[in-house]
């Protein structure tokens, strides 16, 4: 009996090498293709980056598995791209920026037998006939809510101090889309839910990426009064303004987008909110290798590890750790609905309905009382104007 264990066991222990080394088999020849509107210089090219060399990692790919396409236009440069990932042999292919959808779209249709996934992008689904396209997103409002938090809880003992006596809050944004909309909207509510009379302007740059038009979007800010200095925008600029202002003696201070800016601004920095690609890349990839059904629009937030908030700045109020552990042990339970329809106004009025975000007119997004973003869609389709945020123009700095 002891040796008809034995061999059993023997038996059952070849099987499973034998699967393990067919396994890694299989993942020698599977390549990854990656289409980067940026570079790692960029913030929001370099936590796209962070995430996919995390998922190799995770799914045991090698650095040659991986082929970059960086600083990729969104024009026929990505149509070029894809094409040339699809003949160097890639069995999946991402693109990180809005406007690569349509050509992924068109790659998708040429190359049936490739996956293509999508950041950003609202077509997936609409796109019934095709089985080989997916969009993803992450859930960052819910950390731009916490950054928010993080701002409110320093603009409160700023007020506490009497520094400053007017709540007045300052954002740099890239383009006055859904998605840069929802994200500043998000902010300033967690903002509020500290400070509930504070109010905010928004300063677009009409670039995801500019140093000097950032920069001096936030000066424009701080000149107007603004003592704290939100972004969605992807370089180093605003911080950098800000720090330099704090530097002079300002009561000023920043919050930052997808990377630490504590290299940048010491002493200004409160927090980033970030992303936390690797989540998708891990799934994707793995998805991919395994031969499984992908889901064809992933977004997933704080209780799935693919959104947080940077290290906390030293110049933090007292108890922000605190606030920000409750709010967002609130989030993951379902207590706290970001877009809580009870919390915000349009016009003096709290909304009950609303179902005409841009390019999907019929498409009802408030019920239970809340706005469910990145439910219908992963991309972000909140682009409502909310009372106590002014939105300014480009050409006003």
């Amino acid at each position: 009996m002891k040796r008809f264990i034995a061999i059993a066991l023997t038996v059952l222990m070849i099987a499973s090498l034998c699967s393990v080394f067919a396994a890694c088999s299989s993942n020698s020849d599977f390549k990854v293709g990656v289409i980067l509107i940026g570079d790692e210089n960029e913030g929001y090219t370099q936590a796209h980056m962070d995430g996919i060399k995390e998922a190799a990692k995770t799914c045991g790919l090698k650095d040659d598995q991986i082929i970059w396409k960086k600083n990729i236009k969104e024009d026929e440069s990505c149509l070029e791209a894809a094409n040339d990932l699809v003949n160097q042999g890639c069995s999946i292919i991402f693109a990180n920026s809005f406007g690569h959808e349509d050509y992924m779209i068109q790659a998708a249709k040429e190359h049936p037998e490739v996956t293509f996934c999508h950041a950003t992008g609202q077509n997936a689904a609409k796109q019934t006939d095709l089985k080989n396209i997916f969009n993803y997103f992450t859930g960052i409002y819910e950390a731009r809510y916490v950054s928010g938090v993080v701002a409110g809880m320093k603009l409160k003992q700023l007020m506490d101090e009497g520094k400053v006596t007017d709540p007045h809050i300052g954002y740099v944004g890239a383009f006055p889309y859904a998605e840069v909309v929802s994200g500043y909207t998000a902010f300033f509510l967690g903002i509020q839910s500290i400070v509930p009379e504070a109010y905010m302007d928004v300063q677009y740059t009409g670039s995801w990426f500019d140093i000097a038009a950032e920069k001096a979007a936030a000066e424009f800010l701080m000149a107007r009064g603004c003592v704290i200095i939100g972004q969605h925008a992807d370089s180093t600029g605003a911080p950098t303004a800000v720090q330099a202002a704090h530097d002079e003696g300002k009561e000023v201070y920043s919050v930052g987008y997808n990377v630490d800016m504590l290299n940048v601004a010491p002493d200004a920095a409160l927090t980033s909110a970030t992303n936390n690609w690797g989540a998708y890349y891990t799934y994707a990839i793995k998805t991919a290798i395994d031969g499984k059904e992908m889901q064809q629009d992933w977004c997933k937030g704080y209780i799935d590890n693919a959104v947080a908030i940077t290290e906390l700045g030293k110049s933090c109020a007292p108890g922000t750790q605190e606030a920000v552990d409750a709010v967002i042990a609130k989030i993951k339970s379902g207590e706290l609905h970001i877009f809580d329809c009870n919390v915000f106004t349009v016009g003096g009025e709290h909304l009950t309905s609303y179902d005409h975000s841009f390019g999907f007119d019929g498409l009802e997004l408030i019920w239970d009382g809340y706005f469910h973003e990145s439910e219908k869609i992963s991309a972000p389709l909140f682009d409502i104007r909310i009372d106590g945020i002014t939105e300014l123009n480009a050409d006003q700095i």
